[in-house]
């Protein structure tokens, strides 16, 4: 059926085009033969296809918008005629003879524009005259598009200051008063459309007056455009009469509509001076009316003319904007008693945004405003609404915007109580939000009430909220949440140590209650946060000798035990065990040999119990090494038992090459430039001939299992650590022990069985290549590398 009556239509349309073209030929030919009478007549008849009923709105138009070209020409043709003598006023008589009224005015409206071109009488007159004669046309599509030809042609010709068709003193009140009465007659059709049909049909007229609104509206667009509507005369007569009308309509499509128009097409200053009238008629609007999105659009505008210039802020202040814009918001929503949640959210927080606009130093006022949001929301309680909880989000994210700063949010006592409201997604997203505030902004956060505050707001990123179900958790945003947490660590910081001392504390008190699949990845800032207080501390101790300085670190590095050994129930043995070295070498900066060396012990437990794969053995042995031989505070004794203990964990790994490895690096335990004393060269050799020893038990295993000699890497690894210790004067270290041990890679590298392994022999090349350098580089090295036959 609908289908039938889309066909239906493109027929009538058809039909009505053609009848406008042959009535519009015949109508040209007598205009080039300067017919007047049948000019007029063939005219009135095109005109006539104007009067269907059967055509949509949108079909209406297209027929329209041909018959508005033809009538161009038309003007064109009287004005010519006017110009030759025609008397215009016995034209603007004889159009009024043409049989039918629709016709008729068109001609009318056509003639009277010519009419006031040619000033044979005031132009207030003519346009009084046409506004009335266009009563007659009471059918609301036809009436529509006859008085919006009539606004369309006549735009031009209103008696404005300035214009040529202006007359006395009161001419700018005639225009107006002829677009408002316009507007309204046009309100009225637009508005009785809704009832044209039966019932079932309201839907698809309602989606066809939408299609219109742009006729009426463009009435107020016209008004907006004239020059002598100054600010007095917009508040005594303009706004006052638009309202009226937009009240008295009592049409949820048009008053939504019309306001809009009105917060669009007039000057932002008219609209701050005229604020008052603006909201006095809010109330008076349909409770169905979707007055969140005009109010929005209002402040919007407002907040926009307010950043445009400081100049006009005094304005808003003399008016007091933000006190009538609250007043009327309130009073809206207390009597919409059923009005969505998430149009109340979007008044606030389009207020909000007035508000950090036009008064940003009134932090009282912004508070005010979050602080009505909340009465409100313990009314309805947690937001399920999606697009509620968006809008609290666009809510709170405005402060973050407009200060740049997170530190200025937390000044405002009602914005955690906001944030209470939000389901436990929203809370992440608006706690992800203000964390990258702070990393965009480079906002460090320096008080422990600040940090306290700040992580109450972001406690749905470090901690599971009630009812929280941890296994629908995306993994990959859960690692993003924590990283972003945990970059927020680095940015709380406070040059006095005391304060800082107290931030570190509230902080381990958070992330310690947040569960512990969160740890692994806080913890470590905070450990390095607290390694980089001490060393601070290690700095001022060049000045201060007090007992307090003295007794902070201790106090600190009790707190990183604490916090290490909290790992354990992760458990993430590798990271706790580089933290512990991590801290054993801050103690080890800060002379605490006790502290350094208990961290030690806590890391040998870890490697001993926790730590059981072969690949992570190795990195852990070697991150001990490596550490242990920086570490300059122990005494004999504590230096011996962790050395020996290394050595130990080397010779246990569990492939052949892994323990050739470890234990050459241990040979660097023994012997250090930069301390006195740890020189002991007899150990260097013990721990060089053992790894010798483990890298020919590889090469004989090697042997046995796959019948060819084994990669000679090992032994060219050993020869470079020979080298090296060589060169640092070890005198355990002679020409002929690394004579020997190149005549051994040799041999090896031409056995009959031996691998071939390019990789080894690219870098025993290199490494006799290194020999002959030095030989050739002159002084006590050239001399000492002179024997070495390479």
């Amino acid at each position: 059926m609908i289908a039938d009556g889309v066909e239906d239509e493109e027929k009538w349309l058809s039909a009505a085009i053609t009848g406008l073209q042959q009535n519009a030929f015949y109508m040209h030919r007598a205009l080039d033969s300067n017919n007047m009478k049948d000019a007029l007549k063939y005219s009135a008849q095109m005109l006539s296809e104007l009067r269907t009923s059967r055509l949509s709105p949108h079909k209406y138009y297209a027929l329209y918008m041909r018959a508005f070209d033809e009538l161009r020409k038309l003007e064109m043709f009287f004005h010519e005629e006017t110009k030759r003598g025609c008397s215009i006023i016995e034209l603007y008589e004889l159009v009024q003879h043409a049989g039918n009224i629709l016709p008729r005015l068109y001609l009318l409206c056509t003639v009277g524009c010519v009419y006031i071109k040619s000033k044979e009488a005031p132009a207030k007159d003519i346009l009084k005259d046409l506004v009335e004669m266009c009563r007659g046309i009471q059918h609301p599509l036809r009436g529509l598009f006859l008085r919006s030809y009539l606004s369309q042609v006549s735009r031009d010709k209103l008696p404005d200051i300035g214009s040529e068709y202006e007359g006395d003193a009161d001419s700018v009140m005639d225009a107006v008063e002829f677009v408002l009465q316009n507007f309204t007659e046009m309100n009225k059709l637009w508005v009785r459309m809704q009832y044209q049909g039966p019932a079932r049909e309201k839907d698809r007229r309602e989606k066809e007056r939408g299609e219109l609104r742009d006729l009426v509206g463009k009435n107020l667009h016209v008004l907006s455009q004239i020059e002598g509507v100054d600010l007095e005369m917009y508040k005594d007569t303009v706004l006052p009469r638009v309202l009226e009308q937009v009240v008295n309509c009592k049409d949820e499509l048009a008053q939504y509509y019309l306001m809009d128009c009105i917060i669009q097409v007039f000057p932002d200053e008219y609209h701050l001076q005229t604020l008052d009238t603006l909201l006095g008629a809010c109330p008076q609007l349909q409770p169905s009316v979707d007055i969140k999105s005009v109010l929005s659009s209002l402040m919007e505008r407002l907040s926009n003319y307010a950043a445009s210039s400081p100049e006009v802020l005094p304005d808003f202040l003399q008016v007091d904007a933000f006190s009538k814009l609250n007043s009327a918001i309130g009073k809206i929503i207390e009597a919409q008693t059923d009005m969505p949640v998430v149009a109340v959210v979007t008044l606030y927080s389009s207020l909000l945004t007035f508000t950090l606009h036009v008064h940003p130093d009134r932090l009282d006022y912004a508070d005010q405003v979050l602080g009505s949001c909340v009465n409100k929301l313990s009314i309805i309680g947690k937001l399920t609404d999606s697009k509620a909880t968006k809008q609290i989000v666009a809510l709170l994210s405005a402060p973050l915007d407009k200060y740049n700063s997170v530190i200025t949010a937390l000044k405002l006592s009602n914005y955690p109580r906001v944030m209470e409201y939000l389901d436990n997604e929203t809370n992440k997203i608006m706690a992800k939000i203000i964390i990258q505030s702070i990393m965009k902004n480079k906002t460090y956060i320096s008080t422990g009430d600040k940090v306290e505050a700040l992580f109450e707001l972001i406690k749905g990123l470090i901690k599971d909220t009630d009812g929280a179900v941890d296994d629908e958790d995306d993994e990959e945003d859960f690692k993003e949440e924590q990283n972003a947490v945990a970059r927020l660590i680095q940015m709380l910081h406070n040059d006095d140590p005391e304060e800082m001392f107290k931030i570190i504390n509230i902080v381990r008190k958070h992330i310690l209650a947040g569960g512990v699949k969160r740890l692994s990845f806080t913890v470590p800032p905070l450990v390095f946060s607290s390694l980089k207080l001490i060393r601070r501390l290690q700095n001022q101790d060049v000045d201060k000798s007090g007992d307090e300085v003295e007794g902070t670190p201790k106090k600190i590095f009790q707190l990183l035990n604490q916090l290490i050994e909290a790992l354990s129930n992760v458990p993430a043995p590798e990271l706790a065990l580089r933290l512990y070295l991590q801290c054993a070498e801050a103690a080890n900066d800060s002379d605490l040999e006790p502290v350094a060396c208990e961290f030690f012990t806590q890391a040998y437990i870890l490697y001993e119990e926790e730590i059981s794969g072969s690949r992570e053995q190795v990195t852990a042995l070697y991150l001990i090494i490596g550490t242990l031989q920086r570490m300059h505070i122990f005494g004999v004794e504590n230096r011996d038992t962790l050395t020996h203990k290394a050595t130990g964990y080397s010779a246990k790994l569990l492939k052949k090459p892994d323990q050739c490895r470890a234990v050459y690096a241990c040979s660097h335990l023994f012997w250090a430039d930069d301390q006195d004393g740890v020189r002991d060269g007899e150990r260097v050799l013990l721990c060089l001939k053992r790894a010798l020893k483990i890298a020919n038990a590889a090469q004989q295993m090697a042997n046995a299992t796959r019948g060819s000699g084994g990669s000679v890497m090992l032994f060219i690894e050993i020869l470079n650590k020979y080298l090296y210790f060589f060169e640092k004067g070890n005198n355990q270290i002679t020409v002929n022990t690394i004579q020997d041990l190149m005549e051994l890679i040799t041999t090896e590298n031409q056995s009959d069985n031996a691998a071939t392994d390019p990789a080894a022999e690219a870098f025993f090349a290199s490494t006799l290549r290194y020999i002959q350098f030095q030989k050739q580089k002159g002084g006590a090295v050239s001399e000492k590398y002179e024997p070495v036959k390479a």
